[in-house]
């Protein structure tokens, strides 16, 4: 069967499944079967593929089917310009967050900073920093030993294990350190909510790095609290929140000492992030 055949049979059984990116995930579930860039893959278009390709090819269709999201299929997630581990113990990296990354590099560029990622998942936030920042040094925390083993690998991969360490740690049992930044995308979905995301989110994604309580701010203002003990004065809180959070969430700041410095807004104009000094 030639590549364009392949392309054209997998996109249609993904649309009639109601997959709104069907084209799309169809390249990139050839481009990695076959091991090759998209751009090349679309270079190929009377390419012949073998039977062994072809079936681990309909296997991966089947799963998208289902909604496995294809990062979770591959095991891999393009964050920053790298490619990141990620797996069913961690969230899939969003676009979104690498306008803070942009924001966090621009405001410490060739400075030495000790970081703390507050529910690290596959370590992405801190380890992309910290390969910007190369004098920099990082602790990541999470509640799940496996995505801590994912954080791991993915230093290992971008070379800065040496200068980050990850421990599974609740926050309450987290002291003894000062941190001149504290980043965190904790999670903020109110749980009753969850129930309305979309199957790729809500079947496959960890609830514990979605499910933000009943109104979506518990982990939220656990950080915000901790926050004030562990960051130094003038430090800087970094914060992903979620859609129409930004009120409720700058109040709880301000009663726990910290100022509003820059909001990031995403690609549809919501505020997404705060960046907060604590003042005292």
């Amino acid at each position: 069967m030639l590549i364009s055949e392949l392309i054209y049979k997998g996109s249609k059984s993904l649309k009639n499944n109601n997959i709104s990116s069907h084209m799309l995930d169809v390249e990139i579930i050839l481009s990695n079967s076959l091991n090759i860039s998209r751009e090349k893959l679309l270079l190929l278009d009377d390419f012949k593929v073998n039977d062994k390709i072809i079936i681990n090819f309909n296997k991966f269709i089947a799963r998208r089917i289902k909604k496995e999201p294809i990062a979770y299929i591959f095991k891999k997630k393009e964050f920053w310009s790298h490619d990141f581990l990620v797996d069913k113990n961690t969230l899939i990296p969003r676009p979104e967050t690498e306008l803070l990354i942009e924001s966090l590099v621009k405001i410490y560029k060739n400075k030495n900073i000790f970081i703390l990622d507050i529910g690290t998942g596959s370590g992405c936030i801190i380890l992309s920093i910290l390969n910007e920042l190369k004098k920099s040094q990082g602790i990541g925390i999470d509640i799940s030993k496996k995505a801590i083993k994912v954080a791991e690998k993915n230093a290992q991969n971008l070379h800065v294990e040496g200068r980050v360490k990850f421990f599974k740690r609740t926050l309450d049992v987290f002291n003894g350190y000062k941190f001149d930044l504290i980043v965190s995308n904790p999670p903020y979905i109110c749980s009753h909510e969850i129930k309305n995301l979309s199957d790729d989110i809500k079947k496959y994604e960890p609830r514990l790095a979605l499910d933000g309580g009943n109104d979506g701010l518990d982990v939220i203002k656990k950080v915000i609290y901790k926050s004030n003990s562990i960051l130094k004065i003038r430090g800087l809180l970094a914060l992903e929140i979620g859609y129409g959070q930004y009120k409720k969430v700058s109040q709880i700041l301000k009663l726990n000492g910290f100022k509003n410095r820059i909001l990031i807004k995403d690609y549809q104009n919501n505020i997404r992030c705060i960046l907060a000094v604590l003042e005292h």
